[in-house]
């Protein structure tokens, strides 16, 4: 009965060509972007519900809050977990893009029938990138999930008393499922009668070689960035932990955005999206990284602004000199 419904699942997404992972950033982009321009224009007069649900961290809802919408809080020191599945979703990814390079034959059919499946249909999926430029990607996207990893489940402190909605939970772990699987969906390799070229570095181009640079740097900033949070709530001499409240940041890129370690996301983003350019899948993630980094950014911004009276009047929220 199950592999009978999945047979008729892949026939219907076959059928009408559904991009499932497409579908899914669009709701992404379609939510943040109407949630976002009503916190930001109209919060006053939003239920609470909606207000808590949204707000978390340091800009957490602070007023009478919603019972049901209390049951559906965790911790927001679960942002650990999701990073443990991006860590392996991501190795794996690797794996798959390494090994049809290596071995010049396509992915195995299991792996086909899972693109297949979430990504447009057996007859709609074509390449529209080289082997070379996704394998360049994913070893990118990787790094920056192994890294967050390690930030997030050895070197960030989260407060014991931070909340977030159970959405916001789930929203990480469809993020890097759907970025992730969106490497490979269009990769020469992956795609049925379609074979990888073997790498070399040759084929890199000097404009991909230019955004792996901003990537690099964007990267290795954006975990500066978050060790001088984390530095906020240590003793400088001894490293223990000596508060779990939220200080405000005076170095680095803080003298200049409220919030640096989402405008360098942005920035990786927008490398990952631009090198893996016919892929419309990876325009909508940037977009809904963007939308997401920046209304959080200006959340962020408000609340630095209202709790430090001395906030630095030349800071902005996320884009130096203009947002």
């Amino acid at each position: 009965m199950i592999i009978g419904l999945i047979g008729s699942l892949e026939e219907l997404i076959d059928q009408y060509k559904i991009n499932v992972i497409q579908l899914i950033f669009i709701v992404f982009i379609v939510t943040i972007v109407i949630l976002g321009s009503l916190m930001t224009l109209v919060e006053p007069h939003l239920p609470n519900s909606i207000r808590q649900s949204f707000r978390y961290g340091k800009h957490s809802f602070k007023g009478e809050s919603d019972a049901l919408v209390n049951h559906l809080e965790v911790p927001k020191a679960w942002f650990s977990h999701f990073y443990i599945f991006a860590f392996g979703w991501s190795m794996l990814s690797l794996y798959f893009i390494i090994s049809t390079i290596i071995t010049q034959k396509v992915a195995p059919e299991l792996v086909l029938r899972f693109l297949d499946f979430m990504c447009g249909g057996r007859s709609h999926r074509q390449v529209q990138v080289d082997s070379n430029t996704a394998l360049l990607a994913t070893l990118l996207l990787s790094l920056q999930c192994v890294r967050r990893f390690y930030e997030t489940n050895f070197v960030q402190i989260f407060s014991k008393r931070s909340k977030m909605n159970l959405s916001h939970y789930a929203v990480g772990y469809v993020h890097y499922f759907g970025a992730i699987t969106s490497l490979l969906a269009n990769t020469a390799g992956f795609v049925r009668n379609s074979k990888p070229a073997p790498f070399t570095l040759s084929n890199v181009t000097p404009l991909q070689a230019t955004y792996i640079l901003i990537f690099l740097f964007s990267w290795y900033q954006q975990y500066s960035s978050n060790m001088v949070l984390v530095n906020l709530r240590k003793n400088a001499k001894t490293g223990a932990v000596k508060t779990e409240d939220h200080l405000m940041p005076t170095s680095g890129w803080f003298n200049l955005i409220s919030s640096p370690h989402m405008f360098f996301e942005m920035v990786m983003y927008y490398c990952l999206a631009d090198l893996l350019t016919p892929i419309r899948t990876w325009k909508l993630i940037f977009i809904w990284v963007a939308s997401n980094q920046t209304i959080n950014a200006l959340l962020t911004h408000q609340w630095y602004k209202a709790n430090f009276k001395d906030y630095p009047e030349q800071r902005h929220a996320i884009i130096p000199w203009l947002l």
